[in-house]
C-alpha cells in the first residue's frame, strides 16, 4: 500500500444502483479507482462535470475517519488489519432511509431518522485507529482554521486532526461542490430526477479502507463487512 500518500476510513454503497450513480454523477468510480462518463439525460454533461469538480476525487462516500498520512513507525498493512478488527466488532446500523439535502451551499444525501447508533460507529472509526495518523501539519491546521472554528471544534482538530467529528459529526454522502444560490434549484432538480430508488430502511452494513494516490484521487482499499 506504499502507492497511497493518505488513507480513509469510508463508509462506501455496495455495488449496485446508488454506487453506480455515484459514480457516474462524480465521473469518478472510487470501488475501481476509474473515471466514468457523466450522465447526459439531467444536465449538460459539462454542468455536471463544473458542479461535482470539488467533490470528485474523493469519489462517492460517506466519511467516518478523516484522510491522514500514516504515523511514523505504521504502514498500511498494520492499518488494514486494525479496520479489519474494529469491523468485527462494529454491528450494521440501520437508517430509516436517505434522501437529498441542502448542507449550507452544497448537495448531500443524509439520512432520516435517529442517527444515534451511527455516531457511535463513525467516533470508534475516529478514535480506535487513530495510533496510525501522523499529527496534522501547520498548513493542513491552518485551512481547517480559516472556515472559523468554534472552540469545541479546535479542541477536535487539534486531538483528533479533524474539527467535524464525535458531537460534531454529520453523516453525508456529497453530490456537489459549493453552489451559488441561483444554482441550486436548477441542480438539485436534476438529482432528485437522476438518483435511483433508495432503499427504507438503509442498512450500513461495511465499511471500508480508501487510498488516496499519488494524483490526489480517491481508491478503494478494502471492505470489510460489520459483524459485530
Amino acid at each position: 500500500m506504499s502507492q497511497f500518500v493518505r488513507f480513509a476510513i469510508y463508509y462506501l454503497p455496495p455495488d449496485g444502483p446508488l454506487a453506480e450513480f455515484g459514480a457516474r454523477w462524480l465521473g469518478w468510480d472510487v470501488g475501481v479507482g476509474q473515471s466514468v462518463a457523466h450522465p447526459t439525460n439531467t444536465l449538460r454533461e459539462a454542468r455536471v462535470e463544473e458542479v461535482t469538480r470539488t467533490p470528485r476525487k474523493y469519489g462517492f462516500h460517506g466519511t467516518l475517519k478523516p484522510p491522514f498520512r500514516l504515523a511514523e513507525g505504521t504502514d498500511g498493512s498494520q492499518l488494514h488489519a486494525a479496520v479489519r478488527t474494529l469491523a468485527a466488532s462494529l454491528a450494521p446500523v440501520t437508517l430509516d432511509r436517505l434522501r437529498l439535502a441542502r448542507l449550507g451551499h452544497f448537495l448531500a444525501l443524509v439520512p432520516d431518522g435517529d442517527t444515534t447508533a451511527l455516531g457511535q460507529l463513525a467516533a470508534r472509526c475516529v478514535t480506535e485507529p487513530d495510533r496510525f495518523r501522523a499529527p496534522a501539519s501547520e498548513a493542513e491546521l491552518a485551512r481547517r482554521r480559516a472556515a472559523g472554528l468554534s472552540a469545541r471544534q479546535e479542541d477536535m482538530l487539534r486531538h483528533w486532526g479533524y474539527p467535524y467529528v464525535l458531537e460534531e459529526f454529520g453523516f453525508h454522502l456529497t453530490l456537489t461542490g459549493r453552489l451559488q444560490p441561483d444554482e441550486m434549484d436548477e441542480v438539485e432538480a436534476a438529482l432528485a430526477l437522476a438518483l435511483p430508488d433508495l432503499p427504507s430502511p438503509y442498512i450500513i452494513d461495511q465499511i471500508a479502507l480508501a487510498g488516496e494516490r499519488s494524483d490526489g484521487r480517491f481508491q478503494l482499499i478494502h471492505r470489510y463487512a460489520l459483524t459485530g
